[in-house]
């Protein structure tokens, strides 16, 4: 039986991270130096879940996220999961964030679902959707050291392989997403961008992570200049692609005045900066949106942050959601005064149909 979705148009979402709670926090510490229980630890992963999914519940997001409360990070979070994996010590992610790298240390495979039940955990909160999160294959390699493969090589044979095991890894996992219900997936991969030679590995990887899957597949990426690769980035087998608007749009809305933008295609627009604490004014993020209409359809645009919200206070993270909110609030009023469509219609039969119509 076929899966019905409806959001209105201009659809709030946000890309994934939200800031942890300073009691979540202190007890990851603890957890780590063996002053409380795992289960002690969940408990409270699962108390910030809530609170996550009820603030965006309250300023009116429409597409949510689960906040990621149980990640320390990204990649570390998958590597740990993953067989194949060891750890080695901290590496600087950027400004003052810092990572446990994983190291590659044998063969890489998945053993058992990773982000299923803290999916199901948070879809049970809300009647809204929640999209599953996952981090793409080539980010996971990249963000990685690898003594296993042979990364060195001229040919770059063995950077493909392991790139290739994480995306059959990375497949399932998006297929156990989706058997729980999930029907809207991301795959981040802020990697790919900083790499414009892998762009054929990253463009093999994706096909691998998405196949077979009936969901409306959106892949988020920022860092990097999508110059080099624009052409070849708007074939990569997704439905949505998540970008950062604010900082980049000097960049970004000169490739598609020359090259264009997949009409079936839809785009996450970040209209907020994650990096600063100022909070954007309602007309300032409605001046964005009303920019976008200039190279996209009302229909496909979700406007959204630029990037994860968690390097923010839980103050400043929903402020700038609310904006978002706020102004897409006003030009759906104004666009439903105009005769355009209303909402998006989503329906999940063995394939992903996506309308736009009016109430």
């Amino acid at each position: 039986m076929a899966t019905i979705v409806e959001l209105p148009i201009l659809p709030v979402t946000s890309v994934g991270s939200f800031p942890k709670p300073t009691y979540l926090q202190q007890a990851r510490l603890q957890y780590r130096r063996g002053e409380i229980s795992y289960a002690q630890l969940h408990e409270l992963e699962l108390q910030a879940t809530r609170e996550v999914i009820a603030m965006q519940e309250e300023v009116g997001a429409n597409l949510l996220v689960h906040g990621e409360m149980e990640r320390g990070d990204m990649v570390e979070f998958f590597a740990d999961l993953l067989e194949g994996f060891g750890r080695k010590g901290l590496v600087r992610s950027y400004g003052n964030r810092y990572y446990f790298k994983p190291v590659i240390t044998g063969e890489i495979k998945r053993t058992r679902p990773m982000t299923v039940e803290m999916w199901q955990f948070a879809q049970s909160l809300t009647k809204k959707p929640v999209k599953g999160m996952l981090t793409g294959a080539y980010t996971i390699y990249d963000w990685s050291f690898d003594e296993h493969y042979d990364p060195y090589d001229k040919d770059r044979k063995g950077r493909r392989e392991a790139v290739l095991a994480l995306a059959h890894a990375i497949n399932e996992e998006a297929h156990d997403l989706r058997k729980a219900g999930a029907v809207f997936i991301q795959i981040d991969e802020p990697a790919v961008p900083t790499h414009p030679e892998d762009i054929d590995i990253a463009y093999e990887a994706m096909e691998v992570m998405t196949k077979g899957l009936d969901a409306f597949i959106i892949t988020h990426m920022c860092y990097g200049d999508l110059r080099p690769i624009y052409q070849r980035l708007v074939q990569f087998p997704v439905h949505q692609f998540d970008w950062e608007f604010t900082n980049n749009a000097d960049k970004l809305y000169p490739l598609m005045e020359q090259f264009g933008y997949p009409q079936d295609k839809f785009i996450g627009l970040g209209v907020v900066d994650v990096h600063s604490r100022r909070l954007e004014s309602v007309d300032e993020v409605e001046q964005r949106i009303r920019q976008a209409f200039r190279y996209f359809r009302p229909d496909q645009i979700f406007p959204d942050p630029d990037c994860g919200l968690k390097t923010r206070t839980w103050e400043e993270a929903r402020a700038k959601m609310q904006v978002i909110v706020e102004a897409a609030k006003r030009l759906r009023k104004e666009l439903a005064g105009q005769g355009a469509p209303t909402k998006l219609r989503f329906t999940f039969d063995g394939g992903v149909k996506v309308e736009a119509v009016r109430d």
